[in-house]
Formats: C-alpha cells, sequence, structure tokens
C-alpha cells in the first residue's frame, strides 16, 4: 500500500516502564494527520517512569525508532518524547492587565503573555509547559481571541507544569543519545488527554486516569485546561508481579495469564474454569510439584486469579479516589472518569472502576489520527497518539517568548551635532 503525501513529519516516542514505542505521522493535503510507521520494544530501563539504567533506555529507543523508520521508508531526526514520571506539579497561574476601556491590541497581549512568563516561580524545578489557556475580560467573560475587544481588565490564565530537573535531563541524554533532536518533552498526562479526552469534555470537567505499567496519573481537566495532577507509584506491572507471586511462577507467563485469562469482575465460572501454569525453572508442570500456594498440580483456578487481580486494584482504586478528592473531584455525580493506559486493557477493568470510585468510567483510546494500525489502537497507545497530535499543533508556549527586543535608535553625524549644539544652546 502505497504511503499517502504527506508535508511535514512528526515523530512521537513514549519511553514507558513497560514499553518503547514510537509513531511518525505525517500531514496530508486534506490536513488530517495519517500514521507512516510504527515501532515498538520492551523497556529495557526505565522504572516507575524515570531512566534506571541509561545504556538499555538508548538501545530500546534507537530499536524502535529503526523499526519505524523501515516501516515508513524514511529517516528522521526530530521527535517528541513523553514523560510520566512521578514529579509532576500542575498549576495555574492567573494575570491581569488594566485596560481602561480601550481596544485590545496585539502589544497588549504580548506584554500581558510576558508578564505572565516572568510571574512563574519555578522554586527549583524545571518549567516543562507554560501555555496560555483561557483569555478573560474584566475578570468574568473567558474569551480565545480578545483581540479588537474593548476590555476594561485583561487576563490570562497559564497552566503550568513543573518537573524534577535531573529526570528530565537523563531522559534527554538518554534520546539524544539514540542520535536524535528533541523538539520538546511533552507530560503525559497533556498528550494523553488530547487524544483521549474531547473538547467538551475538558470543558465541562473530567479525571483521566492513565494505568501505566509502573505508574499511574490521575489529572483533573475543567474549563478546557489541565487544572490538577498526582502521580501515584503503582501501575499494571504491580498486577503482574502479584500474579507471579502469589503462584510461584514467571513475570513473561504472569503477563500472558494476566492478558489472556484475568479480568477485574468475577463470576460463578471462573471457579470451574482451570488455568494450567508452569513453575517458574521451566515451561512445563513438574508433575507432582506445586506451581506455588493457590496451585494444585500445576493448575490455578480463574477465580483464584482474579482475586489477585481485585487486591490489587482495591489499593489502586483507593489510592485514585484520595488523588480525586484531594484535587476537589468531590462534586455531585456528572463529572465522568476516562480510563487509559495498558493497564485499561484490563477485561472488566471499566465495570471494576464504576463501581470503586461511584462515577461514570468508559475506556479512553486514541482518536484524531487515520491509518492507526489496529494493534496501536488500544488506551496503551493513547499518549503516543497523543503525542503526535500535540506535535503537529504544536501550541503556544511562554518558555519559547524571547524577552522584549529593545529598539535602539542610530544617529548620523549631521544630526548627533545638531541636537549637541540645540542642548548647549538651551542649557547656556
Amino acid at each position: 500500500m502505497a504511503q499517502p503525501k504527506v508535508d511535514k513529519l512528526v515523530t512521537a516516542i513514549d519511553i514507558g516502564s513497560w514499553k518503547v514505542s514510537a509513531l511518525i505521522a505525517g500531514r496530508t493535503e486534506t490536513g488530517e494527520l495519517a500514521i507512516l510507521g510504527t515501532g515498538q520494544r520492551e523497556s529495557r530501563g526505565v522504572r516507575r517512569g524515570f531512566i534506571a539504567d541509561m545504556e538499555r533506555t538508548e538501545l530500546a529507543v534507537r530499536e524502535t525508532v529503526e523499526q519505524a523508520e523501515r516501516v515508513a521508508g524514511t529517516n528522521i531526526e526530530d521527535v517528541w518524547v513523553s514523560f510520566s514520571g512521578g514529579s509532576l506539579v500542575s498549576d495555574v497561574v492567573t494575570v491581569e492587565r488594566d485596560m481602561g476601556g480601550y481596544r485590545v491590541e496585539q502589544p497588549d497581549i504580548d506584554d500581558l503573555l510576558a508578564t505572565g512568563q516572568q510571574g512563574i516561580d519555578p522554586d527549583g524545578r524545571v518549567v516543562l509547559h507554560a501555555q496560555p489557556t483561557c483569555f478573560t475580560i474584566n475578570g468574568k467573560v473567558p474569551v480565545k481571541k480578545p483581540l479588537g475587544m474593548h476590555a476594561d481588565l485583561l487576563g490570562v490564565d497559564i497552566h503550568v507544569v513543573l518537573a524534577d530537573g535531573a529526570p528530565l535531563a537523563n531522559l534527554d541524554l538518554c534520546v539524544r543519545g539514540a542520535y536524535l533532536n528533541v523538539n520538546s518533552i511533552v507530560a503525559s498526562p497533556i498528550a494523553t488527554g488530547l487524544a483521549c479526552l474531547s473538547e467538551e469534555e475538558r470543558d465541562l470537567g473530567v479525571a483521566l486516569v492513565e494505568l501505566g505499567a509502573g505508574v499511574t496519573n490521575v489529572s483533573l481537566y475543567a474549563g478546557g485546561m489541565l487544572v490538577g495532577l498526582h502521580s501515584i507509584p503503582m501501575g499494571a506491572s504491580d498486577i503482574t508481579d502479584d500474579i507471579a507471586s502469589a503462584f510461584g511462577i514467571r513475570r513473561s507467563q504472569a503477563e500472558r495469564i494476566k492478558c489472556f485469562y484475568g479480568s477485574a469482575m468475577q463470576n460463578r465460572r471462573d471457579f470451574r474454569d482451570m488455568i494450567e501454569i508452569a513453575p517458574p525453572h521451566g515451561d512445563v508442570a513438574v508433575p507432582g510439584q506445586s506451581a506455588g500456594p493457590n496451585a494444585d498440580g500445576g493448575k490455578i483456578t480463574r477465580a483464584a486469579l482474579v482475586a489477585v487481580i481485585c487486591e490489587r486494584l482495591n489499593l489502586l482504586m483507593t489510592e485514585v479516589n484520595t488523588a480525586l478528592a484531594g484535587m476537589g473531584f468531590n462534586s455531585p455525580t456528572g463529572r465522568q472518569v476516562v480510563l487509559t493506559g495498558g493497564g485499561a486493557e484490563l477485561k472488566g477493568i471499566a465495570d471494576y472502576a464504576q463501581g470503586a470510585l461511584g462515577r461514570a468510567v468508559r475506556i479512553g483510546r486514541p482518536r484524531g489520527l487515520a491509518a492507526m494500525p489496529e494493534a496501536h489502537s488500544g488506551p496503551a497507545f493513547a499518549t503516543l497518539a497523543g503525542l503526535a497530535l500535540y506535535g503537529a499543533s504544536n501550541p503556544v508556549d511562554l518558555r519559547t517568548i524571547a524577552p522584549a527586543p529593545q529598539t535602539v535608535h542610530r544617529i548620523n553625524p549631521p544630526q548627533w551635532w545638531q541636537r549637541m549644539m540645540r542642548a548647549m544652546k538651551t542649557n547656556y
């Protein structure tokens, strides 16, 4: 199948605790973003969203990008990278300017944004994002484009995301070590929200829960912007570890069992369904040897598997509930929770979360990209798709605004002499 003609390439790399994935997309003649190539490798050097082994992470990034390049039939240099570590902090800074009822001109907006840029206090952290999200007129009326409008008071809400500097520097070094230029490092909740949430959902208010392998990010959207963010150092890989520990099997087999037989909801038939498992030292069970405390001759019931899964999910959802309450997500029912990430592919997870959180829950899948491979259309690839959308839109970021230049007027010799003579006549 021939690749569509594109005029701009966007490459996204999602470096997670379980997998490293890459996506190359391009803007077509019709204006839509089409996927040209994808790649994926096991993440071998990331723990809880942070780089733990730089060499192995560099190798995984290099192999993933090379695979995507072969599929797309092109070479890339610049990439957009996600960051999902637990050091992310979100805040909203509001800046206002007195206009005296006059018409808003572009210099007024530029000065307002420059004032907002100077008013950001990182408190020893690195500013990952500083984006103007909403302008206001007279402190009440939200507007998208205040240019040309009359106002007594012009304001802007600036969404700021901060992160610790060292983890970001390590991530940047790993990507550059794979001979790639980093356009920007994007906070995972921002990219994921762009792929999974509609503009109306972000405006009305919605909670986004990303069930990653090592980290669960809980973010709250309201008024069209991210207003709260909390990271929980627990994820889907903890469920895998619990299964491996409970039944005395390898992690790789525990992951397969979780994917094929695992569920967050139990039914009566689970007590009759048996699952064959292998001990950690071989691929087949040894006759007469127990595969674990809950196994019987190399077999376990599906009910026992579901019980282990639900035990970990109960701990996780308790943390999610606490995070949502801490961010003020406690209004009457109506606000929705969107569940995404690799852990959201577990069977029955939406129904379980709906009962545990007491909210309407849906699974968030990536959208907005054409020619999305079926293998990459699930919630596990929402962040990757959002990165591509973010890179294609290239939103305004106050970090890239340079200080206002000073205008220098050069005077030729005759004018200089005339001004000096006038000054002398005035003073003497």
